[in-house]
């Protein structure tokens, strides 16, 4: 199968924090690529800004070597790549000074599209917002793009949107979260309101309950001073999961558009019940074969920051009353995996009687690693001697289903994409965001009260035993990190 590509009009990307790790790991080869599929048209300059003194020759090789690293798979062509450093430029520009923008200014073509990344600390987003304006570099056709964290809390959030607001609309404000750029989470919605088969089913009255795991094996590595101030709960929960939980449980929208999809994410976060202290689990790994322990990876042996955090979580809404879900993420886990589980009823009358060997169906959404969708359901076991029951997964993986040589746009390429087409879908909105931290300040706050500190679990398990009992006293367990 070939995937169809809309090419995007000619632009100007201003990359701020182009010398910086996610600029040279993620948003050039993603832009490289685009350009290599034909979306991104030749017209199309990227100008990379930092506070390096540097020339654009410099630049280019910088990120020459960027897009032949090894994590790259696959691999970038060496003409896609030389086709894509023709189109780089470079300005060395100060964030708290004035220096550099006016030469900024006099790269910028008026008659294009424009577009800056904030690809930097977001303590930075305010200045660089007032630069922006105070050197007359925004247009009415003027995006600017920033990355989380967006705020500490509810407070600092508020302040964040305050400040992005003094110069920028709405409409002009791109909040990231790559989550939202994955093949799996577009198709969940393609899944859920495309097809007639699972929104009658869509409901308290048919699901049991639904699981939403994020784990990943690597720890804190060179993020350990910002984690150690941060924690999993504010680090993945709070935008990561959240926006998860909203897609599998908001109500169709009127219409596929920005602010329709954004309305019913925001009315799920809103419906969201208070979590009790009894339906949180924290934990901090420890050594074990899979690596050092979290204390000593950010050198502080008394942090008592959570690197794994579960959560029972209610939302009173009409759908989804009485129906828990399961959130849980952590580092230094069993397995690098991503997913959505969600978990139907029993039917109310076995035909089969006792001697069935009973599963539940459960639809499983997985994003990382090999994105697909599984269905499990009962089938009768094939041969003679009676009905016996047998689950089997329905399964599809977007690599065997699409073909295996079509490459699945990483979550940066569509995201980036949509920021010069002006589709704001994808993004957080800033209602949404105050709403999310508006839940989380008050979980936080609550393990704070207590003062107990996150609970042990090795490196290289699957988390705290306490998280294995948050679900079996409720008759129920967590899936396998695998």
């Amino acid at each position: 199968m070939v995937a169809r590509v809309i090419p995007v009009d000619p632009f100007d990307l201003v990359v701020v924090g182009a010398t910086g790790d996610l600029a040279q790991r993620k948003i050039f080869p993603a832009l490289c690529r685009r350009l290599a599929d034909g979306q991104m048209p030749p017209q199309a300059r990227i100008i990379g800004a930092a506070r390096s003194d540097m020339d654009a020759s410099a630049f280019r090789a910088m990120v020459a070597s960027a897009l032949t690293a090894d994590h790259l798979d696959p691999p970038i062509p060496a003409p896609d790549r030389n086709a894509f450093l023709d189109q780089l430029d470079y300005v060395a520009v100060d964030a708290r000074s004035q220096a550099g923008w006016n030469d900024l200014a006099a790269r910028l073509r008026p008659d294009v599209t424009r577009a800056f990344y904030f690809s930097v600390a977001p303590s930075l987003f305010g200045a660089l917002a007032e630069r922006v304006s105070a050197h007359d570099l925004a247009t009415p056709e003027t995006r600017i793009v920033v990355e989380k964290p967006l705020g500490h809390d509810l407070e600092t959030a508020r302040a964040l949107n305050t400040t992005l607001a003094r110069h920028f609309s709405e409409a002009q404000i791109y909040r990231i979260d790559h989550y939202l750029g994955k093949e799996t989470v577009q198709n969940l919605m393609a899944v859920r309101f495309a097809n007639i088969l699972f929104e009658p089913l869509w409901n308290a009255r048919f699901v049991d309950h639904v699981q939403i795991t994020v784990a990943e094996t690597m720890g804190v590595g060179g993020r350990a001073a910002y984690y150690d101030q941060t924690g999993a709960m504010r680090d993945m929960v709070q935008n990561h999961l959240m926006q998860l939980l909203c897609l599998i449980a908001m109500e169709p929208p009127h219409i596929f558009e920005p602010d329709a999809v954004r309305d019913e994410k925001l009315k799920v976060i809103r419906a969201l019940d208070p979590v009790a202290p009894g339906d949180v689990v924290r934990g901090q790994y420890r050594a074990g074969p899979a690596g050092q322990s979290y204390a000593d990876e950010v050198e502080n042996p008394d942090s008592g920051t959570e690197s794994y955090v579960a959560l029972k979580v209610g939302i009173s809404n009409w759908r989804w009353k009485g129906t828990p879900f399961y959130l849980r993420t952590g580092k230094r886990l069993a397995a690098r995996s991503s997913e959505i589980a969600v978990t139907f009823h029993d039917p109310p009358h076995s035909i089969f009687g006792e001697a069935a060997e009973w599963r539940e169906n459960v639809l499983v959404i997985r994003l990382q690693p090999n994105e697909g969708m599984t269905l499990r359901v009962m089938i009768k076991e094939p041969g003679p001697g009676g009905m016996r029951l047998k689950d089997v997964a329905l399964d599809m993986s977007f690599a065997k289903a699409l073909g295996d040589d079509m490459h699945i746009p990483d979550a940066y390429e569509r995201l980036i994409m949509d920021v010069i087409r002006g589709n704001q879908t994808l993004f957080m909105r800033g209602d949404e965001v105050e709403a999310a931290w508006a839940w989380t300040d008050p979980v936080i706050a609550g393990w704070t009260a207590q003062g107990t500190a996150p609970l042990p679990y090795p490196a290289g398990s699957d988390g705290p035993e306490a998280a294995a009992r948050l679900l079996q006293r409720d008759g129920r367990q967590w899936r396998e990190i695998r």
